[in-house]
């Protein structure tokens, strides 16, 4: 079995849709933030996933199996077991290859990142599962090509999992106390230049999850490009760490791909992100500061 890159093209999941060992999985979650402003509604994207998806896709449901229901904060790392017992029942483990992607789905915005599919391999990667891309463009870019979509349903044979937890991949809100000060540490808030200035983490620096792709092609900026994104902050420097974070640990791991993408792999999501920084009324908080 030969190794997956970070990012495959739809071309590349074209020509290896009948290989044996790949696994391809739709994330999608719609995301729509109101007008009147608030946190977003989120819905599910089971019912979009059975009107049409890649060939051979089966579908994972990051807003109710794989997120810890006993959390206060949406979108947490669900216990191991119970996050292995779903990824071995959808055919992903050991001896296996897996393609994700989703749908684009912020809905009302034209933002081209599939985070998403990146929250889902950061999962994975984080419990020790690495033979884990994600389809560049996602299902928008696949349809566009006039690419084939299926309403059937797929099962894979269920896998094993031997993989360990990778406890360096996730930052805790104690990890970023201390990160605030520490010059070894960069902190990468991945929200929008607004809300940045609205409220962010003391010390950080800003690069918007939504500046890596192209809004209509969907297509990744080259790596030139990419790498501009976060010159300044520091973030590349191989002898830093990062920490990356958002609102609620999705969008921060398309960051943190990046970054990856780039060379960088000493990178650590902060699940809480800015759900659980700002409900502590202990966390600083830093507002209309730009860095």
């Amino acid at each position: 079995m030969n190794d997956i890159p970070l990012i495959v093209t739809t071309d590349w999941l074209a020509e290896h849709l009948e290989d044996p060992d790949l696994r391809i999985v739709d994330a999608t979650v719609f995301m729509k933030f109101p007008e009147a402003g608030g946190p977003p509604d989120v819905e599910s994207g089971k019912e979009s996933f059975a009107q049409g998806h890649v060939p051979g896709a089966v579908y994972a449901d990051l807003l109710g199996e794989l997120t810890d229901s006993e959390s206060d904060l949406p979108f947490t790392v669900p216990p191991r077991d119970a996050f292995i017992d779903k990824m071995t029942e959808l055919g992903i483990g050991d001896g296996t290859r897996t393609v994700v992607y989703d749908q684009n789905a912020l809905v009302g915005e034209s933002v081209a990142a599939s985070y998403w599919a990146s929250r889902l391999a950061w999962q994975l990667r984080y419990e020790g599962f690495d033979q884990i891309a994600i389809l560049e463009g996602g299902l928008q870019k696949w349809q566009a090509e006039g690419r084939d979509l299926s309403t059937g349903q797929t099962a894979y044979p269920k896998a094993s999992f031997t993989g360990e937890r990778q406890d360096a991949m996730l930052a805790t809100k104690e990890d970023v106390r201390k990160a605030i000060d520490d010059e070894d540490t960069v902190l990468i808030d991945s929200l929008s230049p607004e809300e940045f200035q609205g409220s962010h983490i003391p010390s950080s620096h800003n690069v918007f999850f939504g500046v890596h792709a192209d809004e209509q092609s969907k297509a990744l900026h080259d790596d030139e490009k990419l790498r501009a994104a976060f010159e300044q902050t520091g973030a590349l420097d191989p002898g830093k760490k990062v920490i990356t974070y958002c609102g609620g640990g999705i969008a921060a791991t398309w960051n943190a791909l990046m970054l990856n993408k780039l060379g960088q792999p000493n990178v650590a999501v902060y699940d809480g992100s800015m759900n659980e920084w700002t409900s502590d009324p202990s966390c600083p908080v830093v507002k209309s500061e730009t860095r």
